[in-house]
């Protein structure tokens, strides 16, 4: 992809906000970018598509305040290109649409730069369908309108024309127009459109921020200064705004406008983080532990050799049933030598974990935790006598071996695999701590909230976690999260991540009579 001489920039478009309302081809530029320049309105998550060692430089510009002057950007553009760089400029919305796009293009073509633009969603038709506003309907706009709201002294190029604007188009969707909303509801009325026409200002929309304010061109302004309606927002001036009630979607969402802090890797939170998204929920990652294969295998290939000497083969996670299946392949064997032995699992997660694979659980506690699985195998009785094999991780609590080996088992615990505490990137924990304000973190087992607790106290955020709710997997994790003096507010009664979902659903929507947006 990078060229010998010089390399190439990648003009994209990062849609409106939402992490999931951006491109394929936006997120291919991402991964094989060697500099990366973002905007304010482009969301960070997107940046964890880089790769390691990519040069991020943020060139963010508001109303008040430009970090890097478009001139500057300009120039960037060129001398990392030129340098060899696959250049990814970030933008939010499309970068043809009020995203000067066309402007950076011209310049790079001036300089005999190769570049290639990725459009992406524009803000407006976006942010309008997250607020159930079509921008056009058969029965009262068949034509819209994109207008800038903020017409500096020196631009360049024809102004607004407010006279043809205002009364020729059904749907008026206004960029930046916060700072001139008063006199841009002026103008319009002033050149013919009613006083009494619906209009929207939806401000961060698609994302948790979101906030949407009602009125009409009469009245608007003085509501949006009642409540302190800021920038950055889109302004939608249409009869259409009167289906807004009908059509925001978004509110049947529970976990619409919610951000949700998981303390385990993207890859490990599977189903769980998928259906919380389904929901609205936004997700972050600060993952307190890491999984690697064990550093030995002995004792497990050990066991893998005799697996036919066994007559109880126990999973305590999902995590074990894919290390061990692993390496029982590995080794050159697969499920049929399996025959013959009973197969514990201890909650419905990793029986489902299991299946996957092509194997039932023969038995599934009542009670999902280590004291519930040893209950369970003592009530099936014949336990004494029996040949019993633990695939675990390498650190683990030690209710169910020592138990049954209490009871007259032999018990083998093999390690398939290694939970790491990796280190939190301080400026992700501040960022979702602080600047993002986490409306909940959840833990999954009591040394993922020691590793957490470790990085919070290591860049003095204790204060700041102790106000935010916290959800626990099951009463093991829930007690050690509130010996550390933290807010657990959902601790369903079953031991599994689907209890989980279910209640972080009910808590956020018996307050949804408080709205977040």
């Amino acid at each position: 992809m990078k060229s010998h001489c010089k390399g190439k920039v990648f003009l994209i478009g990062a849609g409106p906000g939402h992490p999931k309302l951006i491109t394929l081809r936006a997120i291919e530029c991402i991964r094989d970018a060697e500099v990366i320049i973002y905007d304010y309105l482009a969301n960070q998550k997107f940046l964890q598509y880089a790769k390691k060692g990519c040069e991020i430089i943020y060139a963010g510009k508001t109303s008040v305040h430009h970090t890097l002057h478009q001139s500057e950007i300009n120039q960037i553009l060129i001398d990392k290109a030129r340098a060899g760089k696959i250049v990814v400029r970030l933008k939010g919305g499309d970068p043809l649409l009020y995203g000067r796009g066309g402007e950076e293009a011209e310049g790079l073509f001036a300089e005999k730069i190769p570049f290639e633009i990725v459009p992406g969603i524009p803000a407006a038709t976006a942010i309008a369908a997250y607020a159930g506003i079509p921008l056009t309907h058969r029965d009262c706009a068949s034509t819209v309108a994109f207008v800038t709201g903020h017409e500096g002294a020196g631009k360049s190029g024809p102004p607004v024309d407010w006279e043809k604007i205002s009364t020729g188009v059904g749907t008026i969707v206004i960029y930046m127009g916060i700072g001139n909303l008063k006199e841009n509801t002026r103008k319009l009325m002033a050149h013919g459109r009613a006083p009494g026409t619906p209009v929207a200002l939806v401000r961060w929309g698609t994302t948790p921020e979101q906030e949407i304010l009602i009125g009409t061109l009469a009245d608007i302004y003085e509501k949006a200064r009642a409540t302190n309606f800021k920038a950055p927002a889109i302004m939608i001036v249409s009869e259409t705004v009167r289906l807004h009630e009908k059509l925001h979607w978004t509110k049947q969402l529970p976990l619409f406008g919610r951000r949700i802090a998981l303390t385990r890797e993207r890859e490990n939170a599977g189903l769980f983080s998928k259906e919380l998204e389904r929901q609205g929920a936004v997700i972050y990652y600060l993952p307190a532990i890491s999984i690697f294969p064990p550093e030995d295998f002995e004792t497990i290939d050990r066991a893998i050799a005799e697996i036919e000497s066994f007559d109880w083969l126990i999973f305590t996670s999902a995590n074990a049933v894919r290390y061990f299946l692993d390496r029982l392949i590995k080794e050159g064997r697969d499920v049929r030598d399996l025959k013959g032995l009973q197969i514990c699992t201890v909650g419905t997660s990793t029986a489902r974990s299991l299946k996957t694979r092509g194997i039932r659980a023969d038995l599934i506690p009542e009670e999902f935790t280590g004291e519930g699985v040893v209950a369970a195998l003592l009530k099936e009785g014949e336990i004494p006598g029996k040949r019993v094999l633990i695939p675990r991780a390498e650190k683990a609590r030690e209710v169910i071996p020592e138990a049954l080996r209490k009871a007259g088992a032999e018990v083998v615990v093999a390690t398939v695999y290694r939970n790491v505490t990796p280190e939190i990137d301080p400026q992700a924990l501040q960022e979702i701590l602080i600047n993002r304000k986490a409306d909940l973190i959840v833990f999954t087992s009591p040394s993922n909230i020691k590793n957490f607790l470790r990085s919070v106290e290591k860049e003095g955020l204790q204060e700041i976690l102790s106000e935010i709710k916290i959800a626990c997997i099951g009463p093991v994790t829930a007690a050690a999260a509130k010996a550390a003096g933290l807010s657990v507010v959902i601790e369903p009664e079953e031991s599994t991540l689907e209890s989980v979902s279910e209640a972080i659903q009910e808590y956020f929507g018996a307050i949804r009579s408080k709205p977040h947006i």
